[in-house]
């Protein structure tokens, strides 16, 4: 009976209009029972005659149906437009209390309880997006850590092994002059390097935000220092490291160190899976420049081949010394940035081989 009220009678209408409703409706039957009462009480007198008990009676019988008339109202309002919207938002308080948003709230009324639930729900909604985007910034900030730390290493290295060849040879003038002068020369590109990433790492707040600075590079010079690199990586492995070049331009227009970047993440890449040699072949041509690096170890797996660019995809390798398996992923962010795209595949001899091409244009 009282889903029905509330379905056919109160459903449409506000608090308001649906307590003076109830009003109007208890106050009818308590009438009309209080009519009953005094027929009631009519009949006793006219049976019994004059008597001391009837009219009190009456009295008690009229003020208990007043009094059961306001309890009943009361109780039919509570549980017809005040229980439901109560009880669904209790629970969606509790559920926002213990960090579950991934939950719905709805109540199908027009009043201002129905107005609350969806302005909770609204809430609710807001909330889980707000979260999800805190959450989202928080692990893009970890990617990006993980990535810088990985990526310091290698410059840290060539200044660590450049510093302990000075102060071994040169005290004992085994260097030459132009040897010192290159040294000093590829420590300070590493430098320069260290310094940008500690301005990037303050002010990025994720990968897609990493600023490209194209500027007119020397094509032997960049590729002497991205062989250096490469050297030091693959000494790290326990690998061998063998390059080629083909080139029909002298400059180019890129950011060195994106490609720096790109050049020791898909190395890095390489020497973890080869068997003895990591390859690497550059090609500068028709407005863009391809480094290719191959291994002559066992290659991508099937499902390597669709997934090693992904973020966080390891395989079946696990090097705590590693940012998480977002090399290829960094890569392939970079060199779309740069006008470019990754490609991972086999060798036809076997190993795997990992293409980064970059575009660039006309020197300034």
């Amino acid at each position: 009976m009282a889903k029905f009220m509330n379905r056919l009678l109160l459903k449409p209408f506000t608090l308001l209009q649906s307590f003076i409703l109830l009003c109007v409706v208890t106050l009818i039957a308590v009438l009309a029972v209080i009519t009953l009462e005094f027929a009631w009480a009519e009949n006793l007198r006219l049976r019994y005659g004059e008597t001391d008990w009837v009219l009190p009676s009456l009295v008690a019988a009229v003020l208990l149906t007043v009094a059961a008339g306001i309890v009943t109202m009361a109780v039919l309002f509570y549980r017809l437009k005040l229980k439901r919207p109560l009880e669904l938002l209790k629970r969606a308080s509790e559920n926002i209390s213990a960090n579950d948003l991934g939950f719905r709230i709805s109540y199908d009324s027009r009043d201002e309880m129905g107005e609350l639930v969806r302005a909770f729900e609204s809430m609710r909604t807001q909330l889980e997006k707000n979260v999800k985007t805190l959450w989202r910034s928080v692990e893009e900030r970890k990617q990006l850590n993980a990535i810088f730390a990985h990526d310091l290493r290698t410059p840290l290295a060539v200044l660590k092994g450049n510093a302990e060849l000075l102060s071994t040879y040169l005290p004992e003038k085994k260097l030459s002059e132009e040897k010192v002068l290159d040294l000093i020369h590829t420590m300070n590109l590493h430098i320069v390097r260290l310094e940008s990433y500690v301005e990037a790492m303050n002010s990025i707040q994720k990968l897609e935000d990493v600023p490209v600075h194209r500027q007119s590079t020397d094509v032997i010079s960049l590729t002497a220092l991205l062989n250096d690199s490469g050297e030091q990586i693959a000494r790290k492995f326990g690998k061998r490291f063998v390059s080629s070049m083909e080139c029909d331009h002298t400059a180019i227009n890129v950011d060195p160190y994106i490609i720096m970047q790109i050049f020791e993440n898909v190395v890095a890449n390489g020497g973890r899976y080869a068997v003895s040699q990591v390859n690497v072949r550059y090609i500068v041509q028709e407005g863009s420049m391809k480094i290719t690096v191959s291994d002559d170890g066992p290659g991508f797996s099937d499902e390597a081949l669709h997934k090693a660019d992904l973020p966080f995809y390891r395989d079946e390798v696990w090097d705590a010394t590693e940012h998480r398996g977002l090399g290829l992923y960094v890569c392939k962010v970079f060199c779309k940035k740069h006008g470019g795209s990754l490609h991972v595949e086999n060798g036809p001899r076997g190993g795997g081989t990992v293409t980064a091409s970059l575009g660039f244009g006309d020197p300034s």
